[in-house]
């Protein structure tokens, strides 16, 4: 087996991995690893593989959700094989991809006022403050607005009995997804609440479906992540 391919094709691996002495030190990781240490300091990782490591000398692999700063994973292998070294490699969630944005409900419209619709038709039902974040220089964007007010309206009601409801809006720097060939930017909803726990609706993630959006849930907000679709 040649062992310079196999070092080649864990660097470039889509999923970061990290080899660390038994005192914490990095003495190994490829590149998608880099990105990571670049936003995370490397004992929180190197915790985490101590902490889901085998008893015995060997591998383990688990699967659960993992979240630093905007790194998502599904799961995680943790191996050694003596008392120097581990190695840990993080199974990164798939990038979003577009289903279509040929779609006869899809339109032009201004976010801004979709937002601020269903808003205002919740203010009627609930005595929270509602409080606006918005960057201004979102465009129109194509999107199935019946879907998108269907789905905000559903996360509003989870803080519904809240006394003060944040919606934040804002473009997501540096990150794209593609369909056929073309880039598209994304951008972010989040609506946040004082009320430190919610139910999760399931209907939602059925419902984001319909317009290629990615739903966080957070014990205190609902993260929306959609394409802008401007032509």
């Amino acid at each position: 087996m040649d062992t310079v391919f196999l070092d080649k094709f864990l660097e470039y691996d889509y999923n970061p991995f990290i080899l660390y002495s038994n005192s914490g030190k990095v003495i190994g990781l490829n590149e998608e690893a880099q990105y990571l240490l670049a936003k995370i300091p490397k004992k929180v990782i190197f915790d985490l593989a101590i902490s889901y490591a085998s008893k015995n000398f060997g591998f383990n692999r688990i699967f659960l959700d993992l979240e630093f700063d905007r790194f998502k994973f599904f799961g995680l292998s943790v191996g050694y094989e003596d008392e120097n070294s581990i190695g840990i490699q993080l199974y990164k969630n798939p990038p979003i991809r577009l289903k279509s944005i040929e779609n006869k409900n899809i339109q032009k419209s201004n976010i801004y006022s979709l937002i601020d619709l269903v808003i205002s038709t919740n203010s009627i039902k609930s005595s929270a403050n509602f409080i606006k974040e918005f960057d201004p220089a979102l465009p129109e964007i194509k999107i199935n607005t019946n879907s998108f007010i269907k789905i905000l309206d559903k996360i509003y009601k989870l803080f519904i009995n809240s006394t003060h409801i944040t919606t934040k809006l804002y473009l997501k720097v540096g990150e794209f997804i593609k369909h056929e060939d073309k880039k598209y930017k994304l951008f972010m909803i989040e609506v946040i609440s004082d009320k430190k726990e919610i139910d999760v609706n399931t209907n939602i993630d059925n419902l984001a479906i319909k317009i290629n959006s990615i739903i966080s849930f957070k014990p205190d907000r609902v993260i929306m992540e959609l394409p802008l679709i401007i032509d």
